[in-house]
Order: C-alpha cells, then sequence, then structure tokens
C-alpha cells in the first residue's frame, strides 16, 4: 500500500495557515506541530484522495512527500485531504502537520494590497 503522496516536478508545495477549529484540535500529542494547508494541481484527485482514506480506514498514517526550497527531500503527515474540480483540472487540498521549529509563518496584513488598489 502506498503510504504517500509525493510531488513529482513543480516548485515545492506552499503551506498555508489553518485557522479553521477542528484542524487546530486535532493537534494533540507529546510534540507541537503547526497544521497547514497546500494546495496541488493534479490529474487525478479522487484517487489520491481514497489513497489517504484506505490509509486512514487501516489505522495507517500516509505523508506528503516533496522537495523543499533547497532540493531536500521531506515529509509532512497528512491528516485530511479534499479534491476540488476547477477549470483547470483537480486541486488536491492537502492539511498536514508540520514541527513547529521547521515552519516560519509569514502573515499578510493587506496593507500593500489595499494600496495598490486604492483602497484605504
Amino acid at each position: 500500500m502506498d503510504d504517500k503522496i509525493t510531488i513529482i516536478e513543480g516548485p515545492p508545495p506552499i503551506f498555508e495557515a489553518v485557522n479553521d477549529g477542528w484542524a487546530m484540535g486535532l493537534n494533540e500529542g507529546p510534540h507541537f506541530s503547526i497544521p497547514l494547508m497546500t494546495r496541488l494541481r493534479t490529474f487525478n484527485g479522487p484517487s489520491l484522495v481514497e489513497r489517504c482514506y484506505r490509509a486512514w480506514h487501516n489505522n495507517a498514517d500516509i505523508h506528503l512527500h516533496y522537495r523543499n526550497e533547497l532540493g531536500l527531500e521531506q515529509t509532512a503527515p497528512i491528516f485530511a485531504a479534499r479534491n476540488v474540480e476547477t477549470s483547470d483540472g483537480h486541486m488536491l487540498l492537502l492539511w498536514v502537520y508540520l514541527e513547529s521549529d521547521k515552519v516560519e509563518l509569514e502573515f499578510d496584513n493587506g496593507d500593500e494590497d489595499s494600496a495598490e488598489d486604492g483602497l484605504e
């Protein structure tokens, strides 16, 4: 059984902060991990989501396997998955955990966007 979803080509995934209560509530354990979400284009999103569900149904872990900005291989445990069909094809939404010491979050307060759009 496949225990990972691998990004074969393209840039490293962009991880977004998760502010949903359900995702934050799943962060229990001896280590503090940060729940993050990434969006990945894929050829067959439903089969990747099914792979996740099969692993969880069998009480197994499944990981996202990718290369970071330095080209080093990394993995992150997946705790939720969803496929969304867009006009450009399938978009796989993955919620993952990353260890807190390996995450640097950037926050956008929106000032630059409103200045560029002429909004105040």
